[in-house]
């Protein structure tokens, strides 16, 4: 290859997947922050979404949601090593499909890890309900860790099958 620095496909791949989730958590984030009051729930299917405005000052699940800024050095610290721990993985992964997991988990870590430093915590605006009961409000980085846990949880466990033969 002339003249450029050749891109391994895992890192295509990483930034082909973890830009846009960066991108689009970060846009509807900025959305909700402009255009709702915090606090604010807006009914998008009766019964079962709204949209929402809440600062999430914890992890998932609001979890270590108080402690002030030792919490929050805590969670950028926690976020820095999971990014680093997921650079490893990749450099070490095996196919496209724990590629494409490992990314969406980077992605979503990433997005999160920007609002951490910005703010201090996370803008959630997701909200999933049926009748009195909620899932803890969530965003679009919230949902691609899930999306690639669940991938690499699948891929994990085909890989289990296929050496057992």
């Amino acid at each position: 290859m002339r003249g450029g620095v050749k891109i391994k496909y895992p890192i295509k791949t990483l930034i082909a997947v973890a830009a846009p989730v960066i991108s689009l958590d970060l846009v509807t984030k900025e959305l909700v922050m402009r255009l709702m009051v915090y606090g604010q729930s807006i009914p998008v299917v009766p019964g079962f979404f709204n949209l929402v405005y809440y600062k999430n000052p914890g992890a998932a699940f609001s979890v270590f949601s108080s402690g002030g800024a030792l919490r929050t050095l805590f969670l950028i610290g926690s976020s820095v090593i999971a990014l680093a721990v997921i650079a490893v993985l990749l450099r070490q992964s095996a196919g496209r499909w724990m590629t494409i997991a490992l990314s969406l988990i980077a992605g979503g870590a990433a997005g999160n890890l920007i609002d951490r430093v910005r703010f201090g915590w996370v803008v959630d605006f997701l909200d999933i309900y049926a009748g009195g009961s909620h899932w803890p409000a969530f965003n679009v980085a919230d949902s691609a860790i899930t999306i690639g846990v669940g991938m690499a949880l699948i891929n994990h466990y085909l890989a289990g099958k296929k050496s057992q033969g």
